[in-house]
């Protein structure tokens, strides 16, 4: 049931990343997204999945976020 759930939000989530404007928005949805997963799956290992879910996804989404501005800028440009 929980994966089931997670799959639901995560496909909700992504479609409604289609109609948002800048990319800095898209980088971090997306970033935040992957980021938490990927947090997720390497914290279950050690025991704190929870943990590095919030974590990844904080990372992600500053990731995400600063490669979108970097997008946006460049886009500005021309």
């Amino acid at each position: 049931m929980k994966h089931i759930l997670i799959s639901i939000l995560t496909a909700v989530t992504l479609s409604s990343c289609e109609n948002m404007g800048p990319s800095t928005q898209k980088g971090a949805v997306i970033g935040g997204l992957g980021g938490a997963a990927v947090g997720g799956i390497i914290g279950s290992q050690s025991g704190r999945g929870l943990e590095g879910a919030l974590i990844g996804g904080a990372v992600g989404a500053a990731g995400g976020a600063a490669i979108g501005n970097s997008k946006d800028r460049q886009r500005r440009y021309y």
